[in-house]
């Protein structure tokens, strides 16, 4: 039931960690999208793990496969599926994790929940999961760059204490991937990058914030009540692994400003109704008003610690333990892409549901011409 996204483009992930593989099958794409597998391996090369001193060093190729709803370049509008093999898996690492469960991890919940799971790099619980979120993502990519011409564009915007003040106006994807950070401050990046460093040789882990812009959305995207787009996008967000908040526009800053000092004012601009400032982040009453979208979203640090720790194991018996395996000592690098991906599938679902609402027959004939 909680493997699914969105009502009419709508992903599928499956796989586990050390499973044989993972993937994402997508519904709802119109037919006739131009898609490569060069297109999906893009944004997976950015998202794999192995780039950096500072990610994870499990090697993985990460190489994307299309099983269905592909042909000569072209989504058919049938079912999607998509894979990538697991093939540097080293379960022994976790042998030890079949009976401990390692502090704020999901081993205990999962055990609580289903009374049988799979320990072997935290399995279904494990970030590898977000591979079929990224693969899915860029098809929806493609489908909002192509058809509505909306661009999304993350970046790491805090580590640990270290804050960048680059406003998102001037945030460029090469800026974004000049260092390994993904941080487009030129001062702030070698800063976080030895933070992370230090943490990764104690043994420890810093969490920090991960900033995004939606540029070219257009006014009306959003359903009331329950499907706001604030909404659906902070449910999305919030299920990536290791989040721990989301905020839009100005976000917890509002709660101490006056009504006067929050509000947009309206007015026109180049002949269309616009706001003179985008305290809300481009969504009022849940539904994008043409601003670009602003948001922010809080990561922990990555829970398991190279340090030893006291736990309790699967008999109720106090236990210590030091993680073992390969992990990041801060997730935010790797996360970029995956939270761009969530945005962008969000806003596939809002984009085709609201050309739907307006005009079905419309729709159709936009994305053949």
């Amino acid at each position: 039931m909680g493997d699914s996204l969105g009502k009419v483009f709508r992903i599928t992930t499956w796989g586990e960690s050390h499973g044989p593989s993972v993937g994402v099958v997508v519904e709802g794409c119109p037919a006739g999208v131009p898609l490569t597998e060069e297109d999906v391996q893009t944004e997976l090369d950015r998202r794999r793990p192995g780039q950096s001193r500072i990610t994870t060093q499990r090697k993985e190729g990460d190489r994307v496969r299309f099983l269905s709803g592909v042909f000569e370049g072209k989504t058919l509008g049938t079912a999607l599926a998509m894979m990538v093999e697991n093939t540097d898996q080293r379960s022994g690492d976790y042998d030890e994790m079949a009976e401990v469960f390692r502090p704020s991890h999901a081993d205990y919940t999962y055990q609580a929940k289903y009374g049988h799971r799979d320990w072997r790099g935290g399995g279904r619980s494990s970030a590898r999961e977000t591979v079929g979120r990224v693969a899915g993502g860029a098809l929806a990519k493609k489908l909002l760059s192509t058809y509505f011409g909306i661009e999304t564009l993350a970046w790491v915007s805090q580590v640990h204490t270290l804050r960048t003040s680059i406003p998102p106006a001037k945030v460029t994807l090469e800026a974004v991937e000049a260092n390994p950070v993904r941080c487009p401050d030129p001062v702030m990046a070698p800063q976080m990058l030895e933070t992370i460093e230090q943490a990764r040789k104690s043994g420890d882990s810093v969490g920090g914030v991960i900033s995004a812009v939606v540029r070219g959305c257009p006014p009306g995207l959003g359903e009331p009540v329950f499907d706001k787009l604030t909404a659906d996008l902070a449910k999305a967000l919030m299920s990536i692994p290791a989040t721990r908040g989301v905020e839009f526009g100005l976000g917890f800053q509002a709660a101490e400003m006056t009504g006067l000092d929050h509000n947009d004012p309206f007015v026109l601009k180049d002949g269309r109704v616009a706001t003179a400032s985008n305290r809300s982040g481009g969504i009022q009453g849940g539904i994008s008003n043409g601003e670009n979208i602003l948001l922010r979203v809080a990561f922990k640090p990555t829970a398991t610690l190279m340090v030893p720790q006291k736990t309790l194991n699967t008999k109720g018996e106090a236990v210590d333990m030091k993680g073992k395996g390969r992990h990041d000592p801060c997730v935010l690098p790797r996360a970029v892409p995956v939270v761009e991906a969530m945005i962008h599938l969000v806003l596939a679902d809002h984009a085709l549901r609201a050309a739907l609402n307006r005009d079905p027959g419309g729709l159709a004939a936009r994305l053949k011409g």
